[in-house]
This record gives structure tokens, sequence and C-alpha cells, in this order.
């Protein structure tokens, strides 16, 4: 069974008859706006073949070879690997080798050497000659650029699964850390849910020092075989980088004389914590590495691969895998039904189709079904709180997200649904699960609330991505529309978060964003919030915003932006142009009145220009973040939906502006608000808090 849906399904609703009347404008005389309305039915009718029957749409999510890497190593560690899985394995990570015998953690990025490293051993396995050309080049790139020592802790983890290093070369990660009061530093939910996840059944692993036999050597990754660890110098005692290193032997030492009964119950607590948010498909926060982990885990507790929770487990990894037209099986690290879901509902009904189309109804009818009304780690830090918000995946109910449950109370409210009561009923808890999820500084991080501390990510384990959850501008920003669109921008909490935005926008004008690349997603994702809010298109902030992506769009009229912005400043807004980077863009300048302007003609063009026959565009560059820079994702059904709703925006307005379709007081309450609105509700505003414009 394959986990894609980018190929399409069969839908009734794909007939041009599913367009709103007018959408096609035969009326309309050639020219670019005729243009755009035929990309737009194009598109529209594309994106309703891919509605699956129950209401879902889901595209690839594309990642690198390191998912696909683990995944052989996890089923050559619990003896289950197959001929079929390894050969169509090998396929994929051969497919994504570069000339110079490297894997790179996106399109066109530089080498990276964990994932050429784990590339490299899963083709061993694959059975790979480490003679052959391909082999030799990535081996000797490998020893150039430090060998196996110079790798992530996670990569050297599932080496000394094997024996390839040694488990006395890593930082200890003991177990007696769920023992850990939520108020103590470095507790477990001082780390980001998806890090949790991932720690958690780590410390058994660390603890147990599992090795089972290496199927070969791996002297050729090493820079001297004879020292494959050369001793580094500490740094200063005074830095905390010097301070945790040397906290990480001390934890070596104490791994030597830990009372044994402590240690056996912090496993056995870690052990049920584990099986605890086992979710209802069998995964663990609907995401490949955690499960990977805890599948490991449970196994070292002694959890037999037959076992309801291991079967389970197994199954769900499966579910991860892609397998492609040639042979190949890509594995998904994570997939994102409910979020396409709502960024498909949201581009069809902007793009004109009806409120109570039949495809609009059937979204809304699954994403009601899909919203979590349990409470999960969240209420760590929010007890209180009602539950009431969606995930990212069919099944994460432990881990439900603030950006999600934005971006569906904004779908929702789109669509005329037959039962009005259940939708307004379900958009209410959304809206108050996802204020009551505001961080102090009046923010909003994914995940949780106020996951801000330093600590986590100055440990010697945590040597790759981002390990903590705080609150960032694409996040906040989807709220902040949220919260307009109901009727609250002029809620206390709103404008702490429009303050805290404002604050926040660079000096050359635009935004960072957390979960999209880069610049040009959090400034396409803070305007249109802004604007919803009330501000006027003349404000300064608007102002600086539109200059600055009109400073960085591209010759051929589009936008792009290449992750190493993420590391270097210099690459904002930098990059080949693609169809979602040059949407974001535009989705800002439509908001900020920008509609006539020679900066949106040119990116409207360069969307009907490269689209495709059949109404899809094509976007090899990954556009998409899990961690800035170290973790790139390649949404596939991204080069669809924000093109779509950017073109419909810009043929017919935005939706709940003045004159938008959903404008509508007695229906949709009116947005604006007056600058003098609760004045003392927010004493820790930002001076350019007042939606106003100049001079305000």
């Amino acid at each position: 069974m394959t986990a894609t849906t980018d190929g399409g399904g069969p839908t009734a609703a794909a007939s041009d008859s599913a367009i709103r009347e007018g959408a096609t404008q035969e009326g309309t005389p050639p020219g670019p706006l005729r243009d755009a309305h035929e990309a737009t039915a194009r598109a529209v009718r594309n994106l309703l073949d891919r509605q699956d029957e129950a209401g879902w749409w889901k595209g690839d999510l594309e990642t690198n070879v390191t998912m696909d890497a683990e995944d052989l190593l996890l089923r050559q560690f619990l003896g289950i690997r197959d001929e079929a899985t390894t050969h169509a394995a090998g396929l994929f990570i051969r497919g994504e080798q570069q000339s110079d015998g490297t894997w790179a953690t996106f399109h066109g990025g530089p080498p990276d050497l964990s994932a050429t490293i784990e590339a490299y051993v899963a083709l061993r396995l694959a059975g790979d000659d480490p003679g052959a050309p391909h082999m030799a080049r990535a081996s000797a790139w490998i020893r150039a650029h430090g060998g196996i020592a110079g790798a992530r802790v996670f990569t050297r983890i599932w080496l000394a699964l094997f024996g390839w290093w040694n488990w006395d070369h890593l930082p200890e990660l003991p177990p007696e850390l769920v023992f850990l009061p939520p108020w103590v530093p470095l507790n477990i939910y001082d780390f980001g849910c998806w890090a949790r996840q991932t720690i958690v059944p780590l410390t058994v692993v660390s603890a147990l020092r599992p090795v089972r036999p290496a199927p070969f050597a791996l002297d050729e990754l090493h820079t001297d075989a004879r020292n494959p660890n050369p001793v580094k110098r500490l740094s200063p005692l005074a830095s905390w980088g010097g301070a945790f290193q040397r906290m990480d032997k001390a934890l070596h030492v104490y791994r030597r004389f830990a009372p044994r009964r402590l240690r056996k119950a912090a496993m056995a607590s870690a052990g049920r914590w584990i099986v605890e948010r086992q979710e209802n498909d069998g995964c663990w926060g609907g995401i490949q590495p955690p499960a990977v982990y805890s599948v490991i885990a449970l196994h070292l507790l002694g959890y037999d691969l037959h076992h309801p929770v291991m079967r389970a487990g197994l199954e769900s990894l499966d579910r991860f895998a892609v397998w492609r037209a040639d042979g190949a099986r890509m594995i998904e690290a994570c997939q994102s039904p409910v979020w396409d879901t709502c960024l498909a509902a949201i581009a069809l009904a902007d793009a004109g189709l009806s409120p109570d189309h039949p495809a609009l109804v059937k979204a809304a009818d699954w994403m009601l079904g899909e919203e979590i009304v349990r409470s999960g780690d969240w209420a760590v830090r929010r007890p209180q709180l009602a539950p009431g918000g969606w995930a990212f995946e069919f099944h994460n109910d432990n881990y439900p997200d603030i950006d999600d449950t934005a971006e569906v109370v904004l779908a929702l409210r789109r669509v005329k649904h037959p039962d009005p009561a259940r939708l307004e009923a379900a958009i209410a808890r959304g809206v108050s699960w996802n204020l009551g999820m505001q961080s102090k500084n009046g923010a909003w991080g994914a995940f949780d609330a106020d996951n801000t501390s330093p600590l986590p990510n100055k440990l010697p384990f945590c040597d790759f991505g981002e390990v903590i959850d705080p609150p960032s501008a694409d996040v906040t920003a989807h709220v902040v529309e949220m919260l307009a669109v109901e009727g609250k921008a002029g809620d206390a909490r709103t404008r702490r978060g429009i303050a805290w935005l404002l604050a926040e926008q660079e000096q050359e004008g635009g935004w960072f964003g957390r979960w999209g690349t880069n610049y040009v997603y959090g400034t396409g994702s803070v305007v249109p919030a802004l604007t919803a809010a009330g501000f006027a298109p003349s404000h300064p902030a608007i102002r600086r915003a539109v200059g600055w992506l009109e400073s960085v769009q591209n010759e051929d009229g589009g936008w792009g932006e290449d992750q190493r912005s993420y590391k270097d400043p210099s690459w904002a807004g930098k990059g080949p142009s693609t169809a979602s980077q040059t949407a974001w863009a535009l989705m800002a300048l439509l908001s900020a009145g920008e509609r006539e302007g020679d900066a949106v003609r040119r990116g409207i063009a360069y969307l009907v220009g490269t689209q495709r026959a059949d109404g899809t565009w094509d976007e090899p560059y990954f556009t998409g973040t899990g961690f800035p820079w170290d973790f790139s994702i390649n949404y596939h059904l991204y080069r669809q939906v924000f093109p779509l709703t950017a073109l419909g925006r810009y043929l017919y307005g935005e939706p709940f502006g003045p004159d938008g379709r959903y404008a509508d007081p007695g229906v949709f309450p009116a947005v604006p608000v007056s600058p003098a609105a609760h004045p003392a509700e927010a004493p820790d505003a930002h001076p350019a808090a007042s939606p106003a414009g100049e001079g305000a």
C-alpha cells in the first residue's frame, strides 16, 4: 500500500461545473486577467481530483535519506530486514546521491556528513560493494570531512547499536530524567514535543547500550581506524558548552554507580510513558523518528515483536513508505493530512468554489471528525485549559498543534455546513484552546506554551536540530489572523500577539519563518494577519514588508529562498523561484493593497507561465522546515494549494476583507479595530501596535 496521494484519486467533484460560475470568465478579453482565470480553473480541477473519498488531501512529505537509512538499520537491528524492502530503499538512496558521492538534506543543498554516512551504511546493507565508484567517492569524502567522529550524535547512536561506534564515546542520557518534575530545569517537558518523544525512549537505549553483531566493518569511514575518536579539548568551564561537557563526564561516572533499583524503576517508568503515548494507529506523535526509537526501547525492555504494541508500531512505520513507479521506496518523516486538507479547503474557497460545494462540505466533515477533545502533554503547562485543537497528522491526539488549529478554523469558517451548530461549537473550542496556549510574551509556539528554556539546546546530546518550541512569527501570525476573522482583533490577547509581531520585524522589512522557508514565508504569514486585524496598507510595518518583498523579487517575476538563509541571513529572499514561495509573497502583497502593482502583475504572470497543462506546478526545491537548516521538507502539495490561494485572492479579493465574499457582518464579524480599543489591556504593547496607518 502506498502512502502517497500525489497522483490524485477519483472524485465526483472534478467536473467543470464544480468551479463557481464565472471562474473561467469566458467573457473576459484575452490578456493577463483571462490567463489568471484559466490557470485558476485548471488548478481547481486538479486539486479536486486529488481529494480522497473520505474528504482529506495529503501530498507526499519528502525529507532526506536519513529516514530511509534508519528504517533499514531498524529492520537490521530487529532482525526483520527483507530483500524486497532493502532493494527498494537502495534504489531510492542511490537515486539521491550527488555527483561528488555525497548526500544533501535538501534539493541543491551542500553535502551533509551525517546524511552521507547513514546513506553509505544503508547501501552497504543493500549489498553495494565499498569498492564501487559511487561508494568509494562517498567514503573518501566522509574521511576528508572528519569521518564518523565528526557525525552528529544520532548517527553515532545508530552505529553504536552494531558496534561500529563505542557507547562510551556518546553523551550519557540517564533514564532518571523521567523522574524530574516539570519545575526542575531539563525535565522532559522543557523539550519540544518532538524531542521529548525521542529522548524518553533513547534514555532506555542509552542505559542498556545494546550491540547487535555488525554485518561488516566500517573502517573505511574513519580518518584513522586505529584511533577512530581522537580526544577533543573541552570548552572553557565558564561557557555553557564547557559546563555541560563536564556534567556529561559526571553522568558517565554516575552510570557506574547508579542505584540499580532506581535505574530499573526509571526504565520501567520510561516504558510506561512510551506505551501511554502510542496513538491508535500504532505510531508515536505521528512522526517517524520517535516511533523508531520507541520500538527499539520497548523491544529492549522485553516486548516481543508479536506483542500488540510492537505489532502496531511496526505496522505504523510501514505506512510511512511511499512506493514510487520505478520500484523505489521513500520514507516520509511524517504525514500531513490535516494541514494539507485545511490549506486545500482554503485554496478552493478563495478560488471561487461555492461555500456549500460538496468537496468543501466533505472536507469540513472530515476535519470536524479529526478534532481532538482529550487532554495531552500540552496540559502539563496548561492544566486548566479545555481541549479543542487539531493535530497535523491522521493520528496524534497527544500533540495537537496551534498552527493547524488556527488554519482549520480559518478553513471551516469558509464552509457553509449543513450542521452549523456542530461547526460553530468546534470553532469555538479551537479558538478557546488557541487563546489558552498563548505564551507569556504574547506570542504562540507550535505545540506548547512557554517552551523556551535555553538549557536543552546546550546539552552535548542535542547537536542536531531544534529541541525547544519557542513562539514564532508564522504561527503567531496565523493565530492572529484567525482571531481577527473571529471578531477578536480588539481582544487584549490578540493585541499582545500583534505587538510581539511588530517587535519581531527584521530591519529590512521581513519576518523570520520558523516552519517555512524562510523570510518569504514569515512575511507572507504576518502581513495578511496584520491587515486582517485592521492595519491599513499605509502602516509603516506593512510598507517596509512590501518594500522588502519587491526588492527580492526575481527577474522571472517569481520569488524563492534557499534553506541557506537559516545559516546566513544574506540569503534572505534569495533562491530560484518556486510556485509556493511566489504565492506567499503574492498573498502578502495582495493583502497590502498592491493588486495593481507591478510586483503582483509579474508574480501572477510567473504562476500562470510556469503552470503545467494539467493544472500543477513543478517544485523540486524544499520550501518547508522541520528544524531550521537541519531538517528541511518538500511538501508536495504546497506547490498546488498556495499558488491557487494567491490566484484566487488576485481574482476575487481578500476573502474576509471589506468587499470579500465572507465579509457579511451578519455571519462573519467585522475585523477592523479602533486604534483606541482596549488601550489599558495591553500595557506592554509595542507603540506601533495600533492598526491605523502612519502617525497612529
